[in-house]
């Protein structure tokens, strides 16, 4: 899950990096759907194998320069009446469907767009409760169904499926946006198994379902169900043993396959989950689309004691491996390692090695003594910080987080947490996130948004009060029958800036084909974080949200503090151009060709947790017409 960098940090970022900057301090796929439509983005990762590729080619390295705005669109969502509206988050990517854009609001309002000019035709407010509390108030997207058995003139012969934040899975006819009454009651079917508001607050249901012949996908917390795309009704369910189903759900329609990744089962919970309980936890798992029987899953963190919940959506691709195609899928994960797994068999393609990590030092508590280690590149690194690397603007600066080095437990990735302290690098923010992968099946090279902040994570006695937290900025899981709470805050100097060096957020491109990294670049500027005045440093930055990649041989993403969309060469990571953006976009981008033209289109809603730019925008860009 997704957490937000507290505020206090965000505000002593920007104020020292703004004295710093400015010299006052020192220094298309097999099984498709019967019916479906052909557009280029059809589901939320472009396809239902997660590849986020477009085949459109018009903008390409030689003319991307001459990028302009198209067309812009306000949702006039801005979470007035919610009860935590500063919470909201515009993390949507639209879909092409049936000749209209799909997208969703942080509120799940759903919004039909003219793909050409922006222009609105219809919308839908599910009216969510204003008053309760959400986990994460944001919806990732929608999807869309075609009904095989219907005329296409038929009310409800083209669906538009869409989960709320108060568990509802609503089915819309996607040419009005009425409700179609004949799925579920009128349209709706409950998910939650409790009618409290707070309860469904805590549902996770931010990513669009997933679409299998005509079942309709649906992770609520720790189960998984298929429901009938016509009438609503359950066809299967999968329990995943009390651990979130958190990642948009990946389709083998071709093998009758759903994947999906899961998260922990809470962290500081080693008393109620000894190590090797839990199997589903942090783990990518295959079950048969058909029936929701478990085909075989792979564990990805043993015993999750740091908050490595796998968001990432699982991608679906046929790798070149000893001169042979193989049918794989790809999981990217918090620690920054993509494990490759034969789709069919859940064998590894790229080895995964069982490494010897640190052991508790807490009496009573147990980690795992080994965890599986992909031999495919880290895009982070997973060594153990040490007080050389202290980084800061000033001598005092870097003082202080020599200190921090030197005080706290630090060895090495999967160092487990301490009464005293632990350095986790990644941090449960790190690696790569929800905004997962996007994938050049021609060259082989999965493209990857990374971040690369540690954190602090400290376990509290559970007798001690909450005046045991040592700043505001501390977030503290409290798993029920357990003997400890964990305290997690980022690494931070006095001066409020990361206490190691930049860059904090890059952009990667892996070569699956020679198992190596094709490049790395930073991905970010100061600019937005800091006044207009203050000359810009290109550090990367934090970011929030993913790439795709174009036939025309670029890479697009957003996603970093600065309120940029970027256009770089696929294959040499040279940023080739840039375009502003009203607010901060901390979402994926798509792309589409229609009527001879094809445009870039992304929403910029800003990101509470980096302090972004707020804002309710779709914008559209595209060569000159």
């Amino acid at each position: 899950m997704s957490r937000p960098l507290p505020p206090p940090y965000f505000a002593a970022f920007v104020i020292t990096l703004a004295a710093w900057l400015s010299g006052t301090a020192h220094g298309a796929p097999p099984g498709r759907q019967s019916g479906a439509d052909d557009s280029d983005w059809s589901a939320y990762g472009g396809d239902q194998e997660g590849n986020r590729f477009s085949n459109a080619a018009q903008i390409d390295a030689a003319n991307v320069g001459s990028l302009r705005e198209a067309w812009r669109y306000r949702t006039r969502e801005l979470g007035a009446g919610l009860a935590h509206a500063n919470q909201l988050a515009f993390e949507a990517t639209p879909i092409l469907a049936g000749g209209s854009l799909y997208l969703s609001t942080p509120t799940d309002t759903v919004i039909a767009l003219d793909p050409g000019s922006g222009r609105e035709r219809w919308r839908y407010d599910p009216h969510i409760p204003r008053n309760g509390y959400y986990d994460q108030a944001s919806s990732r997207g929608v999807s869309s169904w075609f009904d095989a058995q219907l005329d296409s003139s038929m009310p409800c012969s083209h669906r538009i499926f869409i989960v709320t934040l108060d568990a509802r899975l609503l089915a819309l006819d996607g040419r009005t946006g009425q409700l179609c009454k004949k799925f579920g009651v009128d349209g709706v079917v409950e998910l939650a198994m409790t009618a409290s508001v707070a309860e469904r607050g805590h549902a996770l249901l931010t990513s669009p379902p997933a679409l299998y012949r005509d079942l309709v996908v649906v992770g609520l917390s720790s189960v998984v169900r298929a429901f009938d795309a016509r009438s609503g009704e359950l066809r299967w369910s999968w329990r995943a043993g009390g651990v979130h189903a958190l990642s948009t759900i990946a389709v083998d329609a071709g093998r009758d396959i759903v994947f999906l990744a899961t998260g922990s089962t809470g962290v500081g919970n080693s008393d109620r989950h000894p190590p090797g309980d839990a199997k589903y936890a942090n783990s990518l798992v295959a079950l048969r689309a058909l029936s929701g029987e478990i085909i075989w899953h792979r564990q990805l963190v043993h015993h999750d004691r740091w908050g490595y919940d796998i968001t990432a959506q699982p991608l679906l691709i046929d790798i070149e491996r000893d001169g042979k195609a193989i049918a794989a899928v790809v999981q990217a994960t918090p620690t920054g390692q993509l494990f490759v797994f034969d789709r069919e068999t859940g064998e590894p393609v790229f080895e995964v090695i069982e490494r010897p990590v640190p052991a508790s030092k807490v009496p009573g508590e147990t980690a795992a003594p080994t965890q599986p280690f992909p031999i495919t590149p880290a895009l982070v690194s997973h060594a153990a910080l040490v007080p050389q690397d202290a980084w800061g603007l000033t001598f005092v600066d870097r003082g202080s987080c020599r200190e921090l080095l030197s005080r706290y437990r630090s060895e090495g990735i999967f160092t487990p947490p301490d009464l005293k302290g632990t350095i986790v690098s990644p941090g449960n923010d790190g690696g790569i996130g929800w905004g997962s992968l996007a994938f050049d099946s021609d060259r082989q090279l999965a493209i990857a948004a990374v971040n690369h902040l540690p954190s602090v994570i400290t376990l509290i006695p559970r007798h001690a009060t909450d005046s045991t937290a040592r700043a505001d900025s501390a977030e503290t899981a409290k798993p029920a029958q357990t003997r400890y709470t964990l305290q997690t805050q980022p690494l931070l100097s006095p001066l409020g800036l990361p206490c190691t060096a930049p860059p904090w957020g890059t952009l990667a491109a892996v070569d699956l084909r020679r198992n190596s990294i094709r490049w790395q670049v930073v991905l970010g500027t100061t600019r937005d974080s800091t006044p207009w005045y203050v000359p810009r440093r290109r550090l990367g930055m934090p970011n929030r949200g993913g790439p795709i990649v174009t036939a025309g041989g670029l890479v697009f993403i957003a996603a970093a503090t600065d309120n940029f969309l970027r256009a770089f060469d696929v294959e040499t990571g040279r940023e080739l151009w840039r375009g502003r953006l009203p607010a901060g976009g901390q979402a994926t981008p798509m792309s589409y060709e229609i009527n001879g033209r094809q445009f870039i289109v992304i929403v910029a809603g800003g990101h509470p947790g980096l302090g972004t730019t707020r804002g309710d925008f779709v914008v559209a860009f595209a060569l000159p017409p």
